[in-house]
Protein backbone atom coordinates (compact mmCIF):
# COMPACT_ATOMS: atom_id res chain seq x y z
CA UNK A 1 0.00 0.00 0.00
CA UNK A 2 2.81 2.17 0.80
CA UNK A 3 4.41 1.50 -2.54
CA UNK A 4 1.12 2.36 -3.96
CA UNK A 5 0.48 5.85 -2.15
CA UNK A 6 4.40 6.45 -3.93
CA UNK A 7 3.25 5.76 -6.94
CA UNK A 8 -0.06 7.87 -6.93
CA UNK A 9 1.80 10.47 -5.30
CA UNK A 10 4.45 10.92 -8.41
CA UNK A 11 1.80 10.48 -10.82
CA UNK A 12 0.13 13.39 -9.24
CA UNK A 13 3.44 15.78 -9.39
CA UNK A 14 3.63 14.47 -12.96
CA UNK A 15 -0.14 16.07 -13.72
CA UNK A 16 0.45 19.47 -11.64
CA UNK A 17 3.19 20.04 -14.54
CA UNK A 18 0.98 19.99 -17.23
CA UNK A 19 -0.80 23.21 -18.94
CA UNK A 20 -3.35 24.91 -17.41
CA UNK A 21 -6.27 26.06 -19.72
CA UNK A 22 -7.40 29.03 -20.36
CA UNK A 23 -11.69 28.70 -21.39
CA UNK A 24 -11.01 29.94 -25.09
CA UNK A 25 -7.94 27.23 -25.45
CA UNK A 26 -10.02 24.96 -23.32
CA UNK A 27 -13.39 25.28 -25.96
CA UNK A 28 -11.15 25.47 -28.83
CA UNK A 29 -10.36 21.80 -28.09
CA UNK A 30 -13.51 21.25 -26.90
CA UNK A 31 -14.72 22.38 -30.48
CA UNK A 32 -11.82 19.94 -32.82
CA UNK A 33 -12.40 16.43 -30.46
CA UNK A 34 -16.38 17.23 -30.95
CA UNK A 35 -16.40 18.20 -34.81
CA UNK A 36 -13.46 16.85 -36.29
CA UNK A 37 -12.89 13.71 -33.67
CA UNK A 38 -9.26 15.30 -33.13
CA UNK A 39 -7.50 13.43 -30.65
CA UNK A 40 -4.71 15.44 -30.20
CA UNK A 41 -6.58 17.66 -29.24
CA UNK A 42 -8.35 15.56 -27.04
CA UNK A 43 -5.00 14.05 -25.28
CA UNK A 44 -4.22 18.03 -24.87
CA UNK A 45 -7.65 18.25 -23.28
CA UNK A 46 -7.27 14.84 -20.93
CA UNK A 47 -3.80 15.93 -19.73
CA UNK A 48 -4.97 19.23 -18.64
CA UNK A 49 -7.58 17.98 -16.73
CA UNK A 50 -5.53 14.82 -14.95
CA UNK A 51 -4.75 16.81 -11.90
CA UNK A 52 -8.56 17.13 -11.41
CA UNK A 53 -9.11 13.31 -11.60
CA UNK A 54 -6.33 12.05 -9.40
CA UNK A 55 -7.24 14.77 -6.46
CA UNK A 56 -10.18 12.94 -6.79
CA UNK A 57 -9.44 9.90 -6.78
CA UNK A 58 -7.04 11.14 -3.72
CA UNK A 59 -10.57 11.70 -1.80
CA UNK A 60 -11.35 7.97 -1.76
CA UNK A 61 -8.25 6.38 -0.30
CA UNK A 62 -9.80 5.38 2.96
CA UNK A 63 -12.08 3.23 1.47
CA UNK A 64 -9.22 0.92 0.84
CA UNK A 65 -9.14 0.05 -2.91
CA UNK A 66 -5.59 0.20 -4.72
CA UNK A 67 -4.42 4.14 -5.19
CA UNK A 68 -3.02 3.30 -9.31
CA UNK A 69 -6.92 2.10 -9.21
CA UNK A 70 -8.55 4.94 -8.40
CA UNK A 71 -6.70 7.21 -10.70
CA UNK A 72 -7.62 4.85 -13.07
CA UNK A 73 -11.14 4.98 -12.45
CA UNK A 74 -10.32 8.73 -12.30
CA UNK A 75 -8.60 8.93 -15.82
CA UNK A 76 -11.89 6.79 -16.82
CA UNK A 77 -14.16 9.25 -15.84
CA UNK A 78 -12.65 12.36 -17.45
CA UNK A 79 -12.18 10.74 -20.80
CA UNK A 80 -16.37 9.90 -20.54
CA UNK A 81 -16.61 13.60 -19.39
CA UNK A 82 -14.57 14.80 -22.65
CA UNK A 83 -16.66 12.78 -24.90
CA UNK A 84 -19.75 13.68 -23.73
CA UNK A 85 -19.22 17.50 -23.61
CA UNK A 86 -20.84 19.96 -25.18
CA UNK A 87 -18.83 23.62 -25.20
CA UNK A 88 -21.87 25.10 -26.97
CA UNK A 89 -23.32 24.75 -23.16
CA UNK A 90 -21.16 27.24 -22.26
CA UNK A 91 -20.18 25.52 -18.95
CA UNK A 92 -15.97 25.25 -18.08
CA UNK A 93 -15.13 21.60 -18.85
CA UNK A 94 -13.77 21.36 -15.40
CA UNK A 95 -17.34 21.78 -14.33
CA UNK A 96 -18.43 19.36 -16.54
CA UNK A 97 -15.76 16.89 -15.82
CA UNK A 98 -16.12 16.27 -11.92
CA UNK A 99 -19.13 14.74 -11.74
CA UNK A 100 -18.50 12.26 -14.24
CA UNK A 101 -14.64 11.67 -12.55
CA UNK A 102 -16.63 10.97 -8.95
CA UNK A 103 -19.46 8.64 -10.07
CA UNK A 104 -16.61 6.53 -12.21
CA UNK A 105 -14.58 6.27 -8.94
CA UNK A 106 -17.35 5.94 -6.55
CA UNK A 107 -19.10 2.97 -8.44
CA UNK A 108 -15.16 1.30 -8.81
CA UNK A 109 -15.21 1.68 -4.74
CA UNK A 110 -18.49 0.04 -4.58
CA UNK A 111 -17.89 -2.48 -6.74
CA UNK A 112 -15.12 -3.85 -5.15
CA UNK A 113 -16.23 -3.14 -1.42
CA UNK A 114 -17.49 -6.31 -1.51
CA UNK A 115 -18.22 -9.38 -3.23
CA UNK A 116 -22.01 -8.64 -2.16
CA UNK A 117 -23.34 -6.20 -4.27
CA UNK A 118 -23.30 -2.52 -1.91
CA UNK A 119 -25.29 0.11 -3.61
CA UNK A 120 -27.54 -0.36 -6.29
CA UNK A 121 -30.08 2.47 -5.92
CA UNK A 122 -29.30 6.32 -5.62
CA UNK A 123 -30.38 6.29 -1.60
CA UNK A 124 -27.60 3.12 -1.19
CA UNK A 125 -25.11 5.02 -2.76
CA UNK A 126 -25.82 8.30 -0.87
CA UNK A 127 -25.41 5.96 2.21
CA UNK A 128 -22.35 4.35 1.38
CA UNK A 129 -20.72 7.36 1.21
CA UNK A 130 -22.37 9.73 3.91
CA UNK A 131 -23.39 7.60 6.80
CA UNK A 132 -20.25 7.79 8.66
CA UNK A 133 -19.84 11.44 8.34
CA UNK A 134 -23.40 12.20 9.10
CA UNK A 135 -23.36 9.50 12.29
CA UNK A 136 -20.02 10.95 13.44
CA UNK A 137 -21.89 14.32 13.35
CA UNK A 138 -25.07 13.18 15.05
CA UNK A 139 -23.50 11.91 17.95
CA UNK A 140 -20.87 14.92 18.52
CA UNK A 141 -24.21 17.55 18.29
CA UNK A 142 -26.41 14.54 20.57
CA UNK A 143 -23.50 14.87 23.02
CA UNK A 144 -22.95 18.06 23.41
CA UNK A 145 -26.35 18.50 24.09
CA UNK A 146 -25.80 16.17 26.54
CA UNK A 147 -28.01 13.42 25.19
CA UNK A 148 -27.29 9.49 24.49
CA UNK A 149 -28.53 7.94 21.30
CA UNK A 150 -29.11 3.90 21.41
CA UNK A 151 -28.65 2.53 18.28
CA UNK A 152 -31.91 2.90 16.69
CA UNK A 153 -32.63 6.32 17.33
CA UNK A 154 -29.37 7.21 16.07
CA UNK A 155 -30.12 5.34 13.01
CA UNK A 156 -33.83 6.71 12.60
CA UNK A 157 -31.98 10.37 13.12
CA UNK A 158 -29.33 9.21 9.89
CA UNK A 159 -32.51 8.03 7.71
CA UNK A 160 -34.17 12.05 7.99
CA UNK A 161 -30.87 13.41 7.57
CA UNK A 162 -29.77 11.57 4.16
CA UNK A 163 -33.52 11.78 3.23
CA UNK A 164 -33.40 7.77 2.82
CA UNK A 165 -35.62 4.87 4.42
CA UNK A 166 -34.95 3.57 8.02
CA UNK A 167 -34.31 -0.17 6.69
CA UNK A 168 -31.66 1.42 3.90
CA UNK A 169 -29.77 2.80 7.00
CA UNK A 170 -29.95 -0.60 8.89
CA UNK A 171 -28.73 -2.84 6.20
CA UNK A 172 -26.35 -0.26 5.18
CA UNK A 173 -24.75 0.13 8.50
CA UNK A 174 -24.54 -4.03 8.71
CA UNK A 175 -22.50 -4.22 5.54
CA UNK A 176 -20.43 -1.48 6.02
CA UNK A 177 -19.29 -2.99 10.04
CA UNK A 178 -17.56 -5.68 8.55
CA UNK A 179 -15.96 -7.53 5.62
CA UNK A 180 -16.63 -10.76 3.78
CA UNK A 181 -15.88 -13.88 5.22
CA UNK A 182 -15.05 -17.30 3.69
CA UNK A 183 -18.53 -20.11 3.83
CA UNK A 184 -15.30 -22.73 3.82
CA UNK A 185 -13.47 -20.61 6.88
CA UNK A 186 -14.02 -23.26 9.93
CA UNK A 187 -16.06 -22.45 12.32
CA UNK A 188 -13.84 -23.02 15.71
CA UNK A 189 -10.89 -24.43 16.61
CA UNK A 190 -13.32 -27.28 18.57
CA UNK A 191 -15.08 -27.91 15.76
CA UNK A 192 -12.54 -30.44 13.84
CA UNK A 193 -12.38 -28.15 10.64
CA UNK A 194 -16.18 -28.15 10.11
CA UNK A 195 -16.96 -25.27 7.62
CA UNK A 196 -19.59 -22.86 7.67
CA UNK A 197 -20.80 -23.97 4.20
CA UNK A 198 -21.66 -27.04 6.11
CA UNK A 199 -24.05 -25.62 7.89
CA UNK A 200 -26.39 -24.26 5.02
CA UNK A 201 -29.09 -26.09 4.52
CA UNK A 202 -29.52 -27.91 0.96
CA UNK A 203 -32.89 -26.26 -0.91
CA UNK A 204 -32.95 -28.67 -2.87
CA UNK A 205 -35.25 -31.84 -3.31
CA UNK A 206 -34.27 -35.08 -1.15
CA UNK A 207 -33.49 -38.02 -2.81
CA UNK A 208 -36.86 -39.99 -2.00
CA UNK A 209 -38.65 -36.93 -3.54
CA UNK A 210 -36.91 -36.55 -6.56
CA UNK A 211 -37.75 -40.37 -6.97
CA UNK A 212 -41.39 -39.58 -6.34
CA UNK A 213 -41.53 -36.59 -8.69
CA UNK A 214 -39.56 -39.01 -11.29
CA UNK A 215 -42.67 -41.35 -10.95
CA UNK A 216 -45.61 -38.95 -10.84
CA UNK A 217 -44.03 -37.24 -14.29
CA UNK A 218 -43.92 -40.99 -15.87
CA UNK A 219 -47.35 -41.53 -14.32
CA UNK A 220 -48.95 -38.54 -15.89
CA UNK A 221 -46.91 -38.62 -19.24
CA UNK A 222 -49.05 -42.56 -20.00
CA UNK A 223 -52.28 -41.23 -18.75
CA UNK A 224 -51.53 -37.90 -20.62
CA UNK A 225 -50.99 -40.44 -24.09
CA UNK A 226 -53.60 -42.78 -23.09
CA UNK A 227 -55.97 -39.54 -23.28
CA UNK A 228 -54.81 -38.46 -26.63
CA UNK A 229 -55.24 -42.16 -28.37
CA UNK A 230 -59.37 -41.36 -27.45
CA UNK A 231 -58.73 -38.15 -30.22
CA UNK A 232 -59.26 -38.87 -33.66
CA UNK A 233 -56.20 -37.28 -35.80
CA UNK A 234 -58.08 -33.86 -36.65
CA UNK A 235 -58.93 -33.08 -32.67
CA UNK A 236 -54.88 -34.82 -32.07
CA UNK A 237 -53.60 -31.96 -34.15
CA UNK A 238 -55.91 -29.09 -32.51
CA UNK A 239 -54.91 -29.91 -29.11
CA UNK A 240 -50.88 -30.70 -29.93
CA UNK A 241 -50.77 -27.32 -31.98
CA UNK A 242 -52.50 -25.35 -29.21
CA UNK A 243 -51.05 -26.73 -25.88
CA UNK A 244 -48.06 -28.91 -26.70
CA UNK A 245 -45.74 -26.13 -28.34
CA UNK A 246 -44.09 -23.76 -27.03
CA UNK A 247 -45.19 -20.95 -29.68
CA UNK A 248 -49.13 -22.01 -29.50
CA UNK A 249 -51.15 -21.89 -32.77
CA UNK A 250 -54.02 -19.38 -33.42
CA UNK A 251 -57.48 -20.58 -34.05
CA UNK A 252 -57.29 -18.83 -37.16
CA UNK A 253 -53.90 -20.67 -38.48
CA UNK A 254 -55.24 -23.77 -37.80
CA UNK A 255 -58.80 -23.33 -39.64
CA UNK A 256 -56.75 -22.12 -42.46
CA UNK A 257 -54.64 -25.72 -42.69
CA UNK A 258 -57.89 -27.05 -41.63
CA UNK A 259 -60.11 -25.26 -44.24
CA UNK A 260 -62.29 -24.70 -40.98
CA UNK A 261 -63.93 -21.71 -39.27
CA UNK A 262 -62.28 -20.14 -36.31
CA UNK A 263 -65.47 -20.62 -34.39
CA UNK A 264 -65.36 -24.32 -35.53
CA UNK A 265 -61.94 -25.55 -34.61
CA UNK A 266 -62.85 -23.81 -31.30
CA UNK A 267 -65.65 -26.42 -31.17
CA UNK A 268 -63.33 -29.20 -31.68
CA UNK A 269 -61.24 -28.30 -29.17
CA UNK A 270 -63.51 -28.22 -26.65
CA UNK A 271 -64.90 -31.19 -28.02
CA UNK A 272 -61.35 -33.02 -27.17
CA UNK A 273 -61.28 -31.68 -23.99
CA UNK A 274 -64.08 -33.52 -23.08
CA UNK A 275 -62.91 -36.50 -24.45
CA UNK A 276 -59.81 -36.54 -22.88
CA UNK A 277 -61.25 -35.26 -19.66
CA UNK A 278 -62.63 -38.74 -19.39
CA UNK A 279 -60.25 -40.55 -20.54
CA UNK A 280 -58.04 -39.08 -17.50
CA UNK A 281 -61.47 -39.42 -15.00
CA UNK A 282 -61.63 -43.17 -15.47
CA UNK A 283 -58.25 -43.25 -13.65
CA UNK A 284 -59.96 -41.89 -10.67
CA UNK A 285 -58.40 -41.32 -7.96
CA UNK A 286 -54.31 -41.45 -8.64
CA UNK A 287 -55.25 -38.70 -11.28
CA UNK A 288 -56.73 -35.88 -8.31
CA UNK A 289 -53.47 -36.99 -5.98
CA UNK A 290 -50.95 -36.25 -8.32
CA UNK A 291 -52.83 -33.07 -9.64
CA UNK A 292 -53.09 -31.70 -6.08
Amino acid sequence: MALDMQDGHAMSRKAMKAELLDAETERALAYAWRDQRDEAALHRLITAYMRLAISMAFKFRRYGAPMNDLIQEAGLGLMKAADKFDPDRGVRFSTYAIWWIKASVQDYVMRNWSMVRTGTTSSQKSLFFNLRRVQARLEREAMADGMELDGYQLRELIAQEVGVPLRDVEMMSGRLSGSDFSLNATQSAEDEGREWIDMIEDDGPRGDQQVEQTHDHAALRAWLSEAMDKLNDRERLIVRERKLRDDPRTLESLGQELNLSKERVRQLEAAAYVKMRRALEANGSEVHSLLA
